[in-house]
């Protein structure tokens, strides 16, 4: 848990992994739509105060992603990616690296999205290139962040599609 009665649920294991998992009251086409489509990625993606100025999404294997982020104060975080397997609605593999990066490597992330009865567990595993990569981004306030945008995303799911919410 990381507060405010936000229910990620982070944990870490191996030397490279960062596992992160949230429930979501949405149907797994819904909540893959999400993670996949700019038109909503630009209405839930990042930490309170940031907001995505930029979203380019080829969703296909081989596909490029990118994003840039811009803050409270100005500032910009871009990051992009290929996407390298898609199932949908059950699953999304893509790697990504930021432009201004502090560790080695390229990331490689798994978004698996399990449904029970309309309800839809994320789970998402993060893969760094070194365990020192690893380590560094468990110092960030990178469960804060996660926590604030899948509560934004839980939000807008959790919208009625009648007033234009999500609509998978």
């Amino acid at each position: 848990m990381t507060g405010d009665g936000d229910p990620l649920v982070v944990h870490a294991p191996g030397d490279r992994e960062i596992v992160l998992s949230r429930l979501f009251d949405a149907p797994a086409s819904l909540v893959f739509a999400a993670f996949t489509r700019p038109e909503l990625l630009v209405r839930w993606y990042g930490a309170r105060g940031w907001r995505l100025v930029e979203c380019e999404v080829d969703l296909r294997v081989g596909g490029r992603w990118r994003f840039v982020s811009q803050g409270p104060g100005g500032e910009r975080m871009g990051q992009s990616g290929v996407y390298r397997h898609l199932d949908p609605p059950r699953r999304l593999v893509l790697t990504e690296l930021f432009d201004d990066q502090s560790y080695p490597g390229e990331t490689l992330i798994t978004h698996e999205f399990a449904e029970l009865v309309g309800r839809t567990t994320v789970t998402s595993t993060l893969r760094y290139a070194t365990p020192s990569g690893r380590d560094r981004v468990l110092r960030y306030p990178m469960a804060r962040g996660v926590g604030e945008s899948f509560t934004r995303l839980a939000d807008l799911l959790g919208r009625p599609t009648t007033t234009g919410g999500a609509t998978a």
